[in-house]
């Protein structure tokens, strides 16, 4: 197994020690793994980001309307919840690689759609495909890899996957200040094309194997996972022996009906809760409006782009080597004071903008708020609550869970992104103090109600929820 990070590691030097860890303690095939899903981060995090450089050149070159590109824009938000409507029901049926399959031809199918297209709607149909790719995988990605590392890097690789969404991001920000749109989309593609043949080599899942029944070959996938002369004669029968006792807890219930049983009330309420954290914290607001942000409060764009996008960087990879040594519970209430903080500078700027005081120094901390909020987004907020909705629940109602967390992040991220621009019309100031309170209130979600599951095995955290 692998030895834990030292806290006075640089994120440099921790990052290595982290990809040395992996390597060392996994095989091939959980490495094949470890590299599928963190390209199928990149490939997330280079859609998120595809439509900000290109805003300009794709409403020339296409002559579209503010409405249309609105609705190219939007319609990735309306692809989100119908992907996170079938996510659930859809894994448990085909299973975790397939759906990964077909997550990622969706992908190649929605970038050659947008490269490709010379009317809106072929634009707004790969930018849909896309959407409903995003919504399947955001939940899929932690799950698998949750459900195959070993415990004591189940953390770390989950988080390091994540981190690559916001790499993703920040690599298509800087290509695209000098790679055509249509270009773009092809080069997008690439992370995608690459996972492909990949996935005939990674292992299902075996504690879907378990669920369905197809008990025999959960040691055979263990042993590929852990290495031939591991001994994981413990860990299948824990997975088999929980996965029998969950069938023999069954009352007739199936879907979303079992999921809303009294014991599963606090699972859901925490795993939904911290999906939803995030978007309802402003999340949406500052991605998608953070030009308007800096513009607003005398910034430069550029300087500030470059610098929430290395910040957010080094907090990520600062998080995936503490995830697994100081606990998620911690990094996560660290994570949610930090975004609090920066909510409440950000608000602090804007009313010394309106009434005309400290002049000078309102943009330096508007740049300190903002890039105060991605980093501490980075280090905690925006991977954690994904591996702790993938850990908490049994796996007889995992694929509806997915579903509801992915319906909460959605609908939630649409919301504060809908909204944003009317509430920041009305008020800027008042807007941040309302994404202030939200954090502050998740601040105290996650101090009384949030359990730690660092070192746990899936079997012992589910427990814990058992009542």
């Amino acid at each position: 197994m692998a030895e834990e990070v030292s806290l006075l590691s640089s994120p440099s030097e921790s990052s290595t020690s982290l990809l040395s860890e992996i390597s060392n303690a996994s095989t091939r095939a959980f490495v094949f793994a470890f590299t599928v899903g963190s390209c199928g981060a990149f490939a997330f995090g280079c859609i998120i980001g595809y439509s900000a450089p290109t805003q300009s050149s794709i409403m020339k070159d296409l002559n579209l309307s503010i409405a249309d590109y609105s609705l190219f824009g939007s319609i990735l938000t309306v692809g989100l919840i119908l992907g996170a409507l079938i996510c659930g029901k859809l894994t448990d049926l085909v299973g975790r690689v397939n759906t990964i399959w077909i997550t990622n031809i969706l992908f190649v199918l929605g970038w050659f759609a947008i490269a490709f297209a010379k009317a809106v709607w072929l634009l707004d149909l790969g930018r849909l495909l896309q959407g409903i790719s995003i919504g399947i995988s955001a939940y899929l990605g932690p799950v698998y890899i949750t459900e195959i590392a070993p415990r004591k890097l189940r953390g770390a690789a989950c988080s390091m996957s994540q981190l690559f969404t916001g790499v993703g991001i920040s690599v298509v920000y800087a290509l695209g200040t000098v790679v055509a749109w249509r270009n773009l989309a092809i080069l997008g593609s690439i992370p995608s094309l690459m996972i492909l043949p990949l996935l005939f080599f990674i292992p299902e899942s075996p504690r879907w194997l378990a669920k369905v029944g197809r008990e025999k070959e959960v040691e055979e996938i263990l042993l590929r996972l852990r290495g031939a002369n591991s001994d994981v004669s413990d860990e299948a029968g824990e997975i088999l022996a929980y996965t029998e006792h969950v069938k023999q807890q069954g009352d007739g219930d199936h879907g979303f009906l079992k999921l809303f049983q009294r014991k599963y009330t606090s699972s859901l309420t925490i795993g939904v809760a911290l999906i939803a954290l995030p978007q309802l914290g402003g999340l949406s607001g500052y991605s998608f409006y953070t030009d308007s942000i800096f513009i607003s409060t005398g910034v430069s764009s550029d300087v500030g782009f470059i610098s929430t996008s290395i910040v957010q960087m080094l907090a990520g990879v600062l998080g995936t080597a503490l995830v697994d040594v100081s606990g998620r519970r911690s990094l996560l209430l660290v994570s949610q004071a930090g975004m609090f903080l920066g909510c409440l500078a950000t608000a602090i700027s804007f009313f010394l903008k309106e009434n005309h005081c400290w002049e000078t120094g309102t943009p330096i901390l508007a740049l300190i708020s903002v890039t105060l909020y991605f980093g501490s987004y980075g280090l905690g907020m925006g991977s954690i609550p994904s591996i702790i909705a993938s850990e908490i629940y049994p796996v007889d109602v995992k694929g509806a869970a997915g579903t509801m967390c992915g319906l909460a992040s959605s609908i939630s991220a649409w919301l504060v992104a809908y909204s944003f621009g009317f509430l920041f019309q009305w008020s800027a100031t008042g807007t941040f103090l309302m994404f202030t309170t939200v954090t502050g209130i998740g601040f105290v979600f996650i101090a009384k109600l949030v359990p730690e599951t660092k070192g746990k095995s899936l079997e012992e955290i589910q427990s814990l929820f058992s009542f």
